[in-house]
């Protein structure tokens, strides 16, 4: 088992598995990748030791991951609170941020609560 930034890998294709950490995607999975000139249909398990060492020094050097761009992202959200601007106090009320609509298709931001009789799915009961 390959474990990179504390995330242990699941034997998958080497490019799925390394989306497995926090703050790789497919794209940079892909480039990572390329730039160690590693399949990306190989699986994690595959890999030599070689291959693994070179995976882990490359990523923990160039990219940040796990609780370091989990904390970044939790200082800016907390940064626009203070500062009092919308996308902050949209955070704060735990609303949608980007501009989506909330009359509807809100449900999981506001943590699906179905306030007005229509709305509600409707529980048939048998007698």
């Amino acid at each position: 088992m390959i474990r990179i930034a504390g995330v242990t890998l699941p034997n998958k294709q080497i490019e799925i598995a390394l989306t497995y950490v926090h703050g790789i995607g497919r794209p940079t999975a892909r480039k990572i990748c390329n730039d160690l000139k590693i399949d990306i249909t190989s699986r994690a398990n595959d890999l030599s030791e070689e291959a693994v060492a070179k995976l882990r020094e490359l990523i923990e050097k160039n990219y940040r991951l796990e609780g370091e761009l989990r904390r970044d992202v939790m200082s800016n959200i907390k940064r626009l609170k203070e500062i009092g601007s919308l996308r902050g106090i949209r955070h704060g009320k735990n609303l949608p941020v980007r501009g989506q609509r909330t009359r509807t298709n809100s449900r999981t931001v506001r943590g699906n609560t179905r306030k007005t009789m229509g709305s509600g799915k409707r529980l048939l009961t048998k007698t």
